[in-house]
């Protein structure tokens, strides 16, 4: 899937000089530093490219959109098998501490100290199908509309391909009527919590897909704590860890 994205290595005018280390082998390195959480020099040699190199080649992939296109990639081999119920998404967020850069903000739950904020939303069994990052302080029920928007089309066993759920549900954070207008007219019926009136413990029974997720999320240790300035490389590992989820259903499909 990879090597269907990723550009063709550049050619030389004459022989000599060092070897380019290949796709699979840099890829085995940006996989590595994504769940262990290492510094780029971390990286052990006997994977094969160095710190350097991987670091590279990540951020040259990460400028062209490889993480998001293999992370759609992997979304159509599972809407093709029929894996991927639509029938309810939910959506939610998690706050993590990060270094000033690009989308960071005082986080209002952590005395004011800068964060940023995964948003995610997940289909009925936990599949991440759309994801986004923003600052600590803002507000989740801003970030819903952009995250509908970003489910990409994708394949169906049957008929055309899909990018709506039948509903999706929020916590009250997201309680706003012209989102609920925004989703009817989708067409998309709400389940969102109502402040004063419904419980949180009843919507629990449908939201703690997403929660689980999250904790899926949180075995990719590069997202414990953000440290990339730059907004698009933060994303870009967001991307991998989804894309890590969907792939291990694959595999537990065809009993790898």
């Amino acid at each position: 899937m990879v090597e269907r994205l990723v550009p063709e290595a550049p050619t030389r005018p004459q022989d000599g000089g060092r070897r380019r280390y290949g796709d699979r082998e840099v890829l085995a390195a940006i996989i590595f530093a994504a769940t262990t959480g290492c510094t780029w020099s971390q990286v052990p040699p006997v994977i094969g490219p160095s710190g350097a190199t991987a670091h590279r080649r990540f951020m040259e992939w990460s400028r062209l959109r490889v993480w998001a296109k293999l992370h759609r990639l992997v979304l159509d081999e599972l809407g093709a098998r029929g894996e991927l119920d639509w029938s309810r998404c939910v959506i939610d967020s998690v706050n993590m501490r990060a270094l000033k850069g690009d989308l960071t903000g005082p986080n209002p739950v952590d005395r004011g100290k800068f964060g940023s904020k995964i948003h995610l939303i997940t289909e009925r069994t936990g599949l991440p199908l759309s994801v986004g990052i923003s600052g600590a302080n803002l507000h989740d029920s801003q970030a819903l509309e952009p995250l509908v928007r970003g489910i990409p089309p994708i394949r169906s066993r049957r008929g055309p391909r899909r990018r709506r759920p039948a509903k999706l549900h929020a916590d009250k954070a997201h309680d706003d009527r012209d989102l609920r207008q925004w989703l009817r007219s989708r067409p998309i019926t709400p389940r969102i919590a109502r402040k004063g009136i419904e419980s949180s413990e009843r919507l629990g029974r449908h939201r703690w897909t997403t929660e689980r997720t999250m904790s899926w999320l949180a075995g990719c240790r590069r997202l414990h704590r953000r440290y990339e300035r730059n907004a698009i490389h933060f994303l870009a590992f967001t991307s991998i860890a989804c894309t890590l989820i969907c792939y291990r259903r694959l595999t537990k499909r065809d009993g790898l």
